[in-house]
């Protein structure tokens, strides 16, 4: 029962695995045709079984990883083809007792060179699988023509069938329903902003404890707050995303030439923002905590801050999220840099003349945390802008409305003297 509650759970996360099974065993079926009937047999003979395996190691979950393995797969097969048929030929002039030389020869060149350059970074993003290949198809036609004269015969075969079995793979996966990795990655990166937008949301009244609901609310804020784990260890998901993206061709609103790598650059800003996120984090659950009541003289500040941050955050993902170009999160930066100038303000004066050392520093370093942080958002807006202008994202008209407080957050925040204060709340709406 635990295997079938797994499974069905697989499933039910993200549904295009189906789908993705059903297309692999399609090709495959499909392709297994050259094997069943005689005529297309015939054309092919044993070698159609690499047919079957091409689809089996290029038909991959998105559009863009298919297509690039496809791709390295046949081109590798081509040119090292090519080439092993010739220094077969090439063998063949020195002899019987000099080609096995020559041809060994030729084989530790071509190693030695293939293999070094799988070293290289942009080798290795983009064409490691199709170096890998050139390897194999080299050493299998020009070792194997030592022993077996139709060496441009079998050349042939090997191409033609890995051609169909990969022409196969894409036809299947760009035409039964196509799963875009591009997409995902422009979901996940703002995804990822929102999460952190999330875990602002929730800090304030997690650590200010002031929220009149604060035992109510305290399981839904740690969800929020344990959110932004995820974007620590996003850029290898990132990059490995991005590399693919490059393969897909234009669909929807991702043109040709689409500019992936910013999204390289607003992942980066982001978790850049996730580590200081979690150094805030560390200090909910610090040994050494501020006492609620001098906590509570930098309380109105601090929580205007946090507030306005997951505004801007959030802002930037909705807008990112339907490809529309605004500056609206500028609006809440603006009014967090407010906050944080009034911040600034408090702790150069004797705010804590008489309180113990440690007892201040924990709350102190989260102030100047949160200062950090809005710096880091406002390097997120800007290249968040550069990617809108570069990709042509649709121009929206943002207005500023007044806002009715967040369901987590009580709307007022407490100043030094313990009244009440109203926090400016504005909603921007994207008109498309």
């Amino acid at each position: 029962m635990e295997i079938v509650r797994k499974t069905k759970k697989l499933g039910q996360d993200d549904p295009r695995r189906i789908v993705h099974s059903l297309k692999v065993g399609l090709a495959l079926t499909l392709v297994s045709l050259f094997y069943y009937f005689k005529p297309l047999y015939d054309g092919f003979g044993d070698s159609a079984m690499w047919a079957v395996l091409t689809v089996v190691v290029v038909l991959e979950f998105s559009v863009g990883a298919t297509l690039g393995k496809g791709f390295n797969r046949m081109l590798a097969t081509f040119v090292a083809g090519g080439l092993g048929v010739g220094a077969h030929c090439l063998a063949t002039l020195a002899g019987r007792k000099g080609e096995p030389i020559l041809i060994a020869t030729f084989v530790f060149i071509i190693a030695v060179i293939m293999t070094f350059m799988r070293f290289f970074p942009k080798m290795k993003a983009r064409y490691d699988y199709g170096l890998l290949i050139f390897i194999l198809t080299f050493c299998l036609v020009s070792v194997s023509g030592y022993r077996d004269d139709k060496v441009l015969k079998m050349a042939h075969e090997r191409f033609s069938t890995i051609l169909v079995g990969s022409c196969a793979s894409l036809i299947v996966c760009i035409c039964v329903c196509p799963v875009w990795i591009g997409e995902d990655l422009h979901n996940s990166v703002a995804t990822n902003m929102e999460k952190l937008g999330n875990f602002f949301q929730a800090f304030g009244d997690e650590y200010f404890e002031v929220s009149e609901e604060h035992d109510q609310s305290s399981e839904n804020n740690k969800s929020y707050l344990q959110g932004y784990r995820s974007v620590l260890t996003s850029k290898s998901s990132e990059e490995t995303m991005a590399n693919f993206a490059r393969w897909e061709p234009g669909h929807g609103p991702f043109g040709y030439r689409h500019p992936w790598k910013m999204y390289l650059k607003i992942g980066n800003l982001t978790r850049g923002c996730a580590y200081k996120v979690e150094a805030l984090n560390n200090y909910l659950n610090c040994k050494i905590q501020t006492p609620v009541e001098l906590r509570g003289k930098i309380q109105g500040q601090c929580k205007r801050v946090s507030l306005e941050c997951s505004r801007a955050l959030k802002e930037m993902a909705s807008t990112f999220r339907k490809m529309v170009r605004t500056r609206s999160a500028i609006v809440h930066i603006d009014s967090s840099k407010e906050a944080a100038e009034e911040l600034k303000t408090l702790l150069r004066t004797n705010l804590w003349e008489e309180a113990d050392l440690l007892e201040i520093i924990p709350a102190a370093s989260v102030a100047s945390l949160l200062l950090e942080i809005i710096e880091c958002i406002e390097k997120i807006s800007e290249a968040v802008n550069e990617l809108a202008k570069a990709a042509a994202f649709r121009n929206g008209n943002a207005t500023v409305l007044p806002e009715q407080p967040d369901s987590i957050h009580q709307g007022e925040v407490q100043n030094d003297s313990n009244t009440a204060m109203p926090v400016p709340h504005v909603a921007i709406i994207v008109a498309e």
